[in-house]
């Protein structure tokens, strides 16, 4: 049984933290790869539905995120869903360019835990200088 209301609009049935902010897991709609994670708040989840990609918010620039909006690497909503409490969100999402890292990898979980360090273990298949030349 699910905690979230159904007689809330939907917005409302969410749980946001005390900033305002709901974590948002971005997932591969085909691979079902988690390529990252971000935070959104209201603004950006409700661009993100109205306009079908993805709108994060940026805590370090306090101010929304539009992915891809310096890179080109937008995300395509295919889904939206939140788990049995309300308080995260599930984006399937079609990645454009193939690199949802600033990085320039496909996924931001690239580092995997060897022995005692963190290993880089995905390839880069862009070079982030040719990326964010603009």
């Amino acid at each position: 049984m699910s905690d979230l209301d159904p007689v809330l609009p939907w917005l409302d049935a969410l749980k946001w933290d005390a900033d305002g902010l709901i974590p948002a897991i971005a997932q591969d709609a085909g691979s079902n790869r988690v390529l990252m994670f971000a935070w959104m708040n209201r603004a950006s989840l409700e661009e993100t539905v109205r306009t079908g990609n993805a709108v994060y918010w940026s805590r370090s620039r306090q101010r929304l995120w539009r992915k891809g909006e310096e890179s080109g690497h937008v995300q395509n909503v295919r889904s939206l869903r939140t788990d049995c409490d309300g308080d995260v969100l599930l984006l399937a999402i079609e990645q454009i360019g193939g690199m949802a890292c600033h990085t320039g990898r496909e996924s931001c979980f690239f580092s995997e835990l060897q022995g005692e360090r963190w290993a880089p273990v995905d390839p880069v298949i862009k070079d982030p200088k040719e990326i964010y030349a603009k």
